[in-house]
């Protein structure tokens, strides 16, 4: 507000130096009107988003969720995080989007309107979990550079499209393929047309797998603008950062998709363990497939109070990449012990599981909730911070929150 009220104070000629150019018939500009540049955007009203969800960075959008945010089984628009590397598309005309398909493993580049997804190909249905690589990044320590998520760059909605595979079928791919990169139409920070903000892609087995959709519709609706509309790639169980938004192009590789944010330390940890704050040549980095087991605790809200004597309820989500989770455990007392906690089974493979159990506490005191899944090869969440990596990728310590008993 002070910085409104200072603008509105400046000259009209300050205000062009401010700009970075003249404001062309300022004459006519309204009296005490605040020119757009000036006024701050309302991500809440723009993107439909819940006031409680946290802002990290506002060029490109990057938002997150808390964790009681996170409570319906199918995540809504309103609590979804919105991870970006660029900006949004400002010209988005779907009745003129179209798809193409080329790249060294394809013999004739084959492009389809919308219209023509949505007819030809039989459309398909899934809950996908798509979890940013740096969700909890804000934990490591040493810090690592980027947005620092806490545990909100996480959800699982419904999406409906047509199966990659189908599309590749369809255009005919060679047998050298190996991997296929999307490119969008969102635009690098910079404005230069030549650059891409990000154009990251996975490998030919995954690309082929029945849940990987190419997208147009998100819970029954048109895919919001923020996350990929008209069209994304959605590959569940992986990085997010693979499922593409505002996608226009899929090129079907014969290397390793070297596309931006595919090379360097991007999106990859050490392939062996390091320890914190060593330095790993871009060499011995790993590209993050499969995403680590997790859970969440969405209900209660950390921090809740609870009259002694009475049971708690607590509920939330898990979920383990490529896997199932094959085992739910919830620790009141700091780990040293383990109780089993129902868990469902998934509504679709690659879509986050549900628990819910009632807590007894023994006497009036704090308390923390902690929850630990275990997937189907046996893996658990660490209890804390799992092994360092410079990029601050793939924490999936177990969740807690604090309760008081009165």
């Amino acid at each position: 507000m002070k910085r409104r009220n200072f603008i509105k104070r400046t000259t009209l000629g300050s205000l062009s130096t401010l700009i970075g150019a003249e404001i062309v018939f300022a004459d006519t500009m309204p009296k005490g009107y605040l020119p757009l540049a000036f006024q701050d955007p309302d991500p809440f009203k723009m993107f439909n988003k819940n006031k409680e969800m946290e802002v990290l960075n506002d060029k490109p959008w990057n938002i997150e969720a808390k964790a009681h945010l996170l409570d319906d089984k199918i995540t809504p628009n309103s609590s979804m995080f919105i991870r970006n590397n660029g900006l949004i598309p400002e010209q988005i005309d779907a009745n003129t989007w179209t798809l193409t398909i080329d790249g060294e493993s394809v013999d004739t580049p084959k492009s389809y309107t919308l219209e023509e997804l949505k007819t030809k190909f039989n459309q398909h249905t899934y809950q996908l979990t798509l979890e940013c690589g740096g969700n909890g990044r804000s934990e490591f320590d040493p810090p690592a550079k980027g947005n620092q998520w806490t545990v909100g760059a996480v959800s699982c909605a419904s999406w409906t499209g047509v199966r990659l595979r189908d599309i590749l079928e369809d255009v005919g791919v060679n047998n050298d393929a190996v991997y296929i990169g999307y490119h969008a139409a969102d635009v690098h920070l910079s404005r230069d047309p030549q650059k891409e903000p990000i154009s990251r892609g996975a490998p030919m087995a995954k690309a082929m797998q029945d849940e990987t959709l190419i997208a147009f519709q998100m819970n029954g609706k048109d895919i919001p603008l923020a996350h990929g509309y008209p069209l994304r790639l959605v590959a569940g169980g992986w990085p997010a950062s693979v499922s593409g938004k505002w996608v226009n192009r899929i090129s079907v590789r014969n290397i390793v998709h070297d596309g931006t944010k595919m090379t360097g330390t991007a999106y990859r940890v050490p392939c062996n363990p390091v320890a914190p704050g060593e330095k790993v040549k871009d060499e011995d980095m790993c590209i993050i497939e499969s995403m680590p087991v997790k859970s969440l605790i969405t209900y209660p809200r950390s921090g809740a109070t609870i009259k002694e004597g009475k049971a708690l309820d607590i509920r939330g989500h898990a979920w383990a990449g490529e896997l199932e989770v094959s085992k739910m455990e919830y620790s009141i007392d700091f780990g040293a012990s383990w109780n089993d906690c129902p868990i469902e089974k998934p509504y679709n493979r690659l879509a986050w599981q549900h628990f819910a159990t009632k807590i007894d506490f023994p006497k009036k005191g704090y308390y923390e909730v902690w929850a630990k899944a275990t997937d189907s090869r046996g893996i658990s969440q660490p209890m804390l911070l799992p092994g360092w990596n410079p990029k601050g990728y793939l924490n999936n310590a177990c969740h807690r929150i604090a309760i008081k008993v009165v």
